[in-house]
């Protein structure tokens, strides 16, 4: 059975018609952390119009830099009020970059150091800590995005960093009828996969995330097994073609790679940021999963 694939659009994008209609495409991601001119609104009506499956990605617990912090600085703002015991790591540029967090005090981090660049709105910071207690569950951003969709009929959701029950209530609250994907991106996101299984929603394994939180590098292998078993229809995000964001031809590991989703079992994907915020690369990317699917193991 050949991929599908769930494309990442921005609200504004040119291209969002052409790429609806690649028959790869089998559902849209409006990741809500994109700025938007008009609120909600706009967004939705734009992106529903195009004849896909819509779903709108909320960030709930995810842990998202509140302003700008211009180095050397040592305090970075969250989107959230948390608790952790000190000194911890905390993770910038997809795990790429490492500060030691040393006090907390509400949302704001206290670092013993920094990375050399400008840390910018929305970018996501990871905190693997196993002490660390993230105050309250969805954002403001969330809530008014779930009221307008209330308002236009719309209830495909994907939820960040979903690790307890209590964050699948929090969006039924405001939408009852909410078909939901639940993207697991912790070690209590696995927790919460082994026990629930997908009697909650869809499961996704969004690598991204997943793979800067996980213990060990080679632990996101057992982790995707976790998620498959726990969801035969589970979806694999994230860290899929990101080469193509750079470079006009694949690297071969990213070819390995989608071998090795779709031998495990793995039968959707969902393209990140990374390579759709690119028209040339997006399309690259489904002309690519359209070519090979068919002789893929």
């Amino acid at each position: 059975m050949p991929f599908s694939v769930i494309v990442t659009l921005p609200p504004y994008a040119p291209y969002a018609a052409e790429v609806a209609r690649h028959p790869m495409v089998s559902g849209l991601r409006l990741n809500t952390v994109m700025p938007l001119r008009d609120g909600p609104a706009e967004a939705l009506e734009r992106l529903a119009g195009l004849n896909q499956p819509l779903w709108v990605d909320l960030k709930s617990r995810q842990l998202r830099v509140v302003g700008a912090a211009m180095p050397p600085f040592t305090e970075v703002f969250l989107s959230h009020r948390i608790r952790l015991q000190t000194p911890a790591s905390a993770f910038f540029s997809d795990g790429r970059e490492h500060a030691t967090v040393v006090a907390v005090e509400g949302n704001r981090l206290i670092l013993q150091d920094s990375p050399r660049r400008l840390i910018g709105p929305g970018e996501s910071v990871n905190i693997p800590h196993p002490s660390l207690q993230i105050e309250g569950i969805l954002t403001e951003t969330d809530l008014a995005y779930l009221h307008a969709m209330q308002a236009r009929g719309l209830n495909r959701v994907m939820l960040s960093f979903t690790e307890t029950p209590a964050d699948v209530q929090a969006v039924r609250q405001i939408l009852p009828s909410a078909e939901l994907i639940l993207k697991i991106e912790s070690v209590r996101g696995l927790a919460f996969a082994r026990q629930y299984k997908n009697s909650m929603g869809r499961l996704m394994a969004a690598r991204g995330d997943l793979y800067v939180e996980v213990p060990r590098p080679h632990h996101i292998l057992q982790a995707m097994q976790t998620i498959l078993q726990a969801d035969p229809h589970a979806i694999a995000a994230s860290r899929i073609l990101d080469s193509l964001a750079y470079a006009p031809t694949p690297e071969s590991a990213d070819l390995s790679d989608l071998a090795y989703l779709h031998q495990t079992g793995y039968r959707t994907l969902m393209l990140g940021d990374q390579v759709c915020l690119r028209r040339e690369s997006l399309l690259e990317a489904l002309n690519l999963l359209q070519e090979i699917s068919p002789s893929l193991p």
